[in-house]
């Protein structure tokens, strides 16, 4: 993962369009200060937790909110396979 630098992220983010354009810039990809595409590039997410991301952010802005919650799960289940992290991990082990 890449490291942050706020200031210098902060000042890159307010310079972009807060367009609503369909193709480009949709308006449920959208903060108020930062755009999806731009998080998930900066953290090097790759597919899977980017898609997870993507939907976490955009809930209920452009269908259903539980169907986007259920797709970044199943994102995050994917990316648990991918990397052969067990999905009951959280149940066998115990967290502090």
């Amino acid at each position: 993962m890449s490291s942050c630098k706020p200031a210098l992220l902060t000042a890159f983010y307010r310079k972009r369009p807060k367009s609503s354009e369909a193709v480009n810039h949709p308006s449920h990809y959208q903060g108020n200060k930062f755009e999806c595409i731009d998080i998930i590039e900066d953290f090097n997410l790759g597919f899977c937790l980017g898609n997870a991301v993507k939907y976490i952010l955009r809930a209920g802005k452009k269908q259903d909110r539980i169907q986007d919650l259920r797709k970044a799960i199943w994102y995050l289940q994917r990316e648990c396979k991918n990397t052969g992290l067990q999905l009951n991990y959280w149940t066998t082990h115990e967290t502090s």
